[in-house]
């Protein structure tokens, strides 16, 4: 696995099948020593939400548009 220095905060990055997946618990722990409660928080807010859906919508062909506009609001 490799790692990258951003910000004096070392980040985990996997590679599998030729794509890139960067740690966001990594990422995380430059907010804050309880990188948990930084993405719990994270996913709670409504942009990341959209941003999600939308991004399911256009990259997964099982993603299932009304179980998530339920899960959404």
């Amino acid at each position: 696995m490799a790692k990258i220095n951003v910000k004096q905060t070392s980040i985990s990055i996997l590679q599998l099948n030729e794509v890139d997946y960067v740690s966001l618990t990594d990422i995380a722990r430059y907010k804050s020593d309880e990188p948990t409660a930084v993405i719990a928080n994270w996913l709670r807010n409504r942009n990341t939400l959209e941003y999600l859906g939308i991004w399911e919508t256009l990259y997964n062909p099982a993603f299932k548009l009304l179980e998530f506009e339920g899960f959404k609001n």
